[in-house]
């Protein structure tokens, strides 16, 4: 005989249900769906002796390690889960309890379980954290959640629930539940959260290091750029040809801008043309004759510029009037 049952009184004056069975995993009576949910398999003889006391429905247990009364005194720390039952068809002194649930508590197969009856607040928010992203890479890891937990009566803060889908197992950890360290999810609204799975790494941000460069340098070298890419003026920057159809020499001859007289309604323009220096004379300009309009220069020519003639021999001679542009009258279109 491998069971015990102890009546007595809980804290509340109610009576309570505690008893010490030897466990054994549900692959020993041919059993595994049993590992898909968190119910056992209980004694005939529990079931009288619950009915005998007045137990609520739905039927909660708290599953714990057998110890001593000795060490129970001493404070010693026990691993305990809580659980529902699915039926009473174990044998006598026996229980059957899922393979999760037993590692768990750290229990072995044949040892001893103390199985207590508990009354449990409903859960309104449980959070849930999963071993490996594998799960949250399911096609709906929500439904299949859903599904999971349609065979749990309740979840206790600190266990490994174990979820089966596609042939793979999935360990979630339950982290956190509320209003109480165990509670019960049966005909309720509970409200679930993930935490980042276990092996979840967080990217490595990757800083550029960039070489440190004097203020005072990138000032100078920006100034320098803009310096270096602003165009600089260029007044005609186009090529000069001539009328008479002749090349250029290497030394174009520089033309003032004519000057503009006006007088009256008569505008009267002398345009005057500079030749460039010989090569045979230094810093020296041949004059045009009066009275002439040319272009270009007559240093192409083989004529030799002719000689002044002496101003004192001769008497002063009267000057030619000088070429005047548009010297015609005016006439009005009135």
């Amino acid at each position: 005989m491998f069971s015990r049952i102890l009546e007595g009184f809980g804290y509340n004056g109610e009576k309570r249900f505690e008893q010490t069975y030897r466990c054994c995993s549900p692959a020993t009576i041919n059993k595994p769906h049993l590992e898909s949910g968190d119910k056992v398999i209980m004694p005939a003889s529990a079931l009288h002796r619950l009915t005998s006391l007045d137990v609520e429905f739905p039927m909660l247990f708290e599953l714990s390690r057998h110890s001593s009364y000795a060490a129970a005194a001493a404070g010693a720390a026990r691993r305990v889960s809580h659980c529902g039952v699915l039926e009473f068809v174990a044998e006598d002194g026996v229980v059957v309890i899922p393979g999760w649930m037993m590692r768990n508590m750290g229990v072995r197969e044949g040892d001893l379980v103390g199985v207590k009856s508990v009354s449990l607040p409903k859960g309104t928010y449980v959070k849930l954290q999963p071993h490996t992203g594998d799960f949250l890479d399911t096609a709906n890891p929500k439904a299949v959640l859903e599904k999971t937990l349609r065979n749990f009566t309740c979840l206790t803060t600190g266990d490994t629930i174990m979820v089966a889908y596609n042939n793979n197992e999935y360990h979630i950890d339950i982290v956190e539940t509320k209003p109480a360290p165990a509670v019960c999810i049966i005909d309720t609204d509970c409200e679930v959260d993930f935490a980042p799975p276990l092996d979840y790494r967080e990217p490595e941000k990757v800083e550029r290091q960039e070489p440190s460069v004097p203020a005072s340098k990138v000032t100078s070298e920006a100034k320098d750029d803009a310096v270096k890419d602003e165009p600089k003026f260029r007044a005609f920057p186009g090529l000069g040809n001539r009328l008479d159809g002749k090349a250029l020499k290497p030394q174009a001859a520089k033309i003032p801008p004519p000057a503009a007289a006006s007088s009256g309604s008569n505008k009267k323009v002398n345009q005057q043309t500079v030749a460039p220096a010989s090569s045979g004379a230094s810093n020296s300009t041949t004059r045009q004759k009066k009275g002439k309009v040319v272009f270009g220069s007559n240093t192409s020519s083989s004529k030799q510029p002719e000689k002044a003639p002496d101003r004192a021999d001769q008497p002063p001679k009267k000057e030619k009037p000088k070429f005047q542009a548009f010297s015609g009258k005016s006439y009005s279109l009135k």
